[in-house]
């Protein structure tokens, strides 16, 4: 029904297509179409009806075109007016360089400018993502049709969630549609950081094994409409993205987009990060300085947790994330760098150690198990088996406005890590979560780290020491609820700028690896631990680091597409174990 122009050419090409169209079809015009055959005055009559409407344009394209190219108007300046239908009714439509106006035709009354001014409607152009010519096509017709008018679709937003609607201004005038298709066109080609041409990678396995059916039903429809060009790779294995992004050309993109779960997210941004050290000749196996990500990340949540998506989208939802990116909506985030005897070992938002990384592992030695079964079962089986490990952990404390303001001089990836001094602990924990965003998800709706946000500048920093399994339980159902999770005598919490954790033994770690050894068959499960590793959960990825673990977080050194959310929207899911 709607004819989209194609992509590689220019708006006055894409109009010509569609006015080739309309000569073959030859639709009714109520102005186009008069025949030089009408009296002298009838065609008086016409031209004046005609100026006062505006709905038949005297300039011609050229001069047209010219003329808005020459002229800048103020923002309450008409560009162009004219009448269309809308709904049922005939409308007075004016267009400026911000907005689309349309107040109903009614005949004139004593109190007719109250009665406008009450009707009168508009429509905002930043919240316009795509206009296109609308025809009506008999059925199997694939080209041309009757020219109907032009529609707007607008991103509106409802609470946390952006949906599609449609503004349909309907005239019969190809003349008229033609200046107001493309003066539309032109105004909406200036908004800054909206994407033309995306790399996305799909994770085929995420969803459900639908990731992909998700993104061709909800993403790419509305891709399309924008006009935007996706370079679409479907993942063969884990570390496919990584290798695509260190090699790939990425001049020719506006963003990355991911289709996927947290393990993929945080595949694609560290490869966004990875690739810009590389192309900055930082020698990443040393401490050094990292620049930022050179462009935008996108997320379309597809997995089971999806916290990077519901903080920096507040909602699980593919058509709200693929319209932030549609619009263009930045949010600079902080990362993480993960370090293991001067050499980075990845990027990242998050990591957990203890009964988060333990548990992981666990679940990552049975994955013969169907996922949904596998967490939980890692869940109960590492709660059964709780024990603390030994560790020495130091810090460096933020020092909050003065770091945020430090956060903001050192976009271009400044580090905030090298001054301060560190304070160190030494004892047993059970976990240990080093957080840089909030991690809002359906489990945690305030989120697993809500003391932080996504670009302050620090990491929150949880420690829960040793105590009763009845007692950590409790803490963990907490993150379910509105109760504040940290509220215990045994959980200490600090806003970091840098952490360094060195395990002091691997006995806990150990007794575990070999009481599974004994239970499983060493043929179907692969032993995932290493002699002399430790186990970490990194944005739900395994890692295994041999040693002690340093973490600094870098302000706003990569971009998504979204908006800061504060609380996730979703209701609470509870593990049944728990």
């Amino acid at each position: 029904m709607f004819e989209s122009p194609c992509k590689s050419i220019n708006v006055l090409n894409a109009w010509s297509e569609s006015q080739e169209e309309l000569r073959e079809t030859q639709p009714v015009s109520p102005h186009g179409t008069r025949k030089r055959a009408k009296t002298k005055k009838k065609k008086r009559k016409q031209q004046q009806s005609e100026k006062r409407s505006v709905s038949a344009p005297q300039l011609s394209t050229d001069d047209a075109d010219k003329g808005r190219k020459e002229k800048k108007y103020r923002p309450d300046e008409p560009i162009v007016r004219g009448i269309f239908q809308i709904g049922k009714k005939s409308h007075d439509v004016v267009l400026t360089a911000t907005r689309v106006t349309w107040t109903p035709i009614q005949p004139e009354t004593p109190t007719a400018d109250r009665d406008v001014k009450k009707q009168e409607e508009y429509v905002e152009l930043k919240d316009v993502f795509a206009v296109k010519v609308k025809r009506r096509r008999s059925a199997g017709q694939q080209t041309g049709g009757t020219l109907l008018g032009i529609t707007l679709f607008q991103c509106k937003k409802k609470g946390l969630k952006l949906k599609e609607h449609t503004i349909h201004l309907n005239n019969l005038s190809a003349d008229h549609c033609e200046i107001w298709f493309k003066s539309l066109k032109d105004i909406l080609s200036g908004f800054k950081n909206r994407p033309k041409s995306l790399k996305v990678f799909v994770n085929p396995v995420s969803h459900k094994k639908e990731a992909y059916q998700l993104y061709l039903d909800e993403v790419a429809p509305l891709f399309k409409l924008a006009d935007i060009e996706a370079d679409v790779t479907i993942t063969e294995r884990k570390g496919h993205a990584l290798s695509i992004l260190k090699d790939c050309s990425l001049e020719d993109y506006d963003g990355v987009v991911c289709v996927g779960g947290d393990g993929s997210v945080a595949e694609v941004a560290h490869g966004l990060l990875l690739r810009a050290q590389m192309d900055a000749g930082r020698d990443t196996d040393s401490i050094f300085t990292p620049v930022q990500a050179a462009l935008p990340l996108g997320i379309i949540p597809a997995g089971s947790t999806d916290v990077v998506a519901c903080s920096v989208h507040g909602i699980r939802r593919a058509v709200t994330a693929a319209l932030h990116i549609i619009m263009g909506h930045h949010q600079p985030v902080d990362v993480c760098s993960f370090s293991s005897m001067g050499r980075l070992l990845r990027f990242g938002f998050s990591a957990m150690f203890g009964f988060g990384g333990r548990t992981l592992a666990l679940a990552e030695r049975h994955r013969w198990m169907p996922p949904s079964q596998r967490r939980e079962f890692a869940l109960i089986k590492t709660l059964a088996n709780l024990k603390p490990a030994d560790c020495e952990l130091s810090f460096i404390p933020s020092r909050g406005a003065e770091d945020q303001t430090k956060a903001e001089r050192n976009r271009d990836g400044g580090d905030i890590c090298e001054d301060g001094s560190w304070q160190t602990r030494q004892g047993l924990y059970l976990n240990i979560s080093i957080m840089a965003i909030p991690c809002l998800c359906s489990m945690a709706p305030r989120g697993l780290a809500p003391n932080t946000r996504l670009n302050n500048g620090s990491m929150a920093l949880i420690a829960v020491g040793n105590t009763s399994r009845s007692e950590f339980i409790k803490h963990l159902k907490r993150y379910s609820s509105t109760n504040n999770q940290f509220g215990f005598s045994f959980i200490e919490t600090h806003t970091v700028k840098a952490v360094k954790l060195r395990p002091r033994s691997l006995g806990s770690w150990t007794d575990d690896v070999s009481e599974e050894n004994e239970e499983c068959d060493s043929k179907t499960v692969p032993i995932i631990s290493s002699e002399g590793t430790y186990p970490w959960n990194i944005d739900g990825d395994l890692l295994e680091v041999p040693s002690e673990l340093l973490i600094r977080v870098h302000p706003q050194l990569l971009t998504l597409f979204g908006a800061d959310m504060e609380e996730a929207e979703e209701s609470p899911v509870k593990y049944s174990c728990i």
